[in-house]
């Protein structure tokens, strides 16, 4: 099934990119990166990062290829920042993973993930999980660091070079990404806003910047190091979300996102939204995107936010 369905992926991707786009692998305007084939996926480093107020200006979430958007326990939000291109000297403040992460990563094939830890119950579904998994336990001394200016648990930091993760600009060729000029159709948008039960996100499409600006619980989305959070696309992911089998120290449910299987996405770029359909209709396969019709849907070149919303 896995190779069926990765042949038939790159079939139908080689037939909408001729002649006029290509694959790109990573998603800074550094120059295309040529398609990988089946079995060809090079790594990419994730990382779990703190999205509630006080960790916030986050640190190394601007050079991030891809940013997932899930809601955790009590309604709140956390993020995932995904490297290819290119690593940051620091990212963070990093948090723990979930059950959600997991499965997210299976269509990277054999990713990185730094993470701050996770609760005992969830150890062995992520040491079983194909993934190289470094907590501060479990990386080199030196990769992981508490900073002075915030309180813990808000205040742990990565050096990503300290891991040896060796990210490779195809690592996203087999994801279902895909990136072009802007297709025809689409309708005029300038704002969209997603809201989980206690937290909120904004998109804001800024023209003579050519990206949507982001704004976290009302709040303008800067970094520490790069300035404001300005993606080039953003993908509004419809999902079902659900309740697991795992809870947090205070007793609240940990929700899961399903992002296997298919439904309706939003895709917004060049200050247009198009409707959409997402599938992926196995773990290890990427998630693909594409019209009603059917075609596939590139994204703008540049970073890409995908914000998992309930259906």
């Amino acid at each position: 099934m896995r190779l069926r369905s990765t042949a038939l992926a790159t079939v139908a991707a080689l037939a909408f990119l001729a002649p006029a786009c290509t694959l790109s692998g990573g998603t800074h305007p550094d120059g295309d990166v040529p398609p990988t084939g089946p079995g060809q996926r090079g790594r990419v480093l994730a990382v779990k990062i703190d999205n509630v107020g006080p960790a916030r200006p986050q640190t190394g979430l601007g050079a991030a290829d891809v940013v997932y958007a899930e809601q955790v326990e009590a309604g709140l939000s956390r993020l995932m920042a995904v490297y290819a291109t290119r690593v940051p000297p620091v990212v963070g403040p990093v948090r723990s993973a979930r059950e959600t992460d997991l499965e997210l990563l299976r269509q990277f094939g054999s990713p990185t993930l730094a993470y701050s830890g996770a609760q005992s119950k969830l150890h062995p579904l992520i040491e079983s999980a194909p993934l190289r998994a470094l907590s501060p336990g479990k990386a080199p001394a030196d990769a992981y660091y508490r900073g002075t200016t915030r309180p813990a648990p808000h205040n742990l930091f990565l050096r990503p070079a300290a891991l040896k993760s060796a990210p490779s600009a195809g690592s996203l060729a087999d994801t279902g990404f895909r990136f072009g000029p802007r297709p025809a159709g689409g309708t005029p948008k300038t704002r969209a806003t997603v809201r989980f039960p206690a937290a909120r996100f904004t998109f804001d499409w800024v023209e003579y910047e050519g990206r949507w600006r982001v704004s976290m619980d009302g709040r303008r989305a800067r970094t520490t190091d790069s300035g404001e959070v300005a993606p080039a696309t953003v993908v509004i992911q419809y999902v079902t979300v659900r309740q697991s089998r795992f809870h947090d120290r205070s007793g609240n449910n940990s929700p899961f996102s399903e992002t296997v299987g298919s439904g309706r996405a939003q895709v917004l770029r060049d200050g247009r939204a198009y409707d959409a359909r997402w599938d992926r209709p196995a773990p290890d396969d990427g998630t693909g995107f594409t019209t009603p019709d059917g075609e596939p849907l590139p994204f703008a070149k540049g970073q890409v936010w995908v914000v998992f919303a309930k259906a």
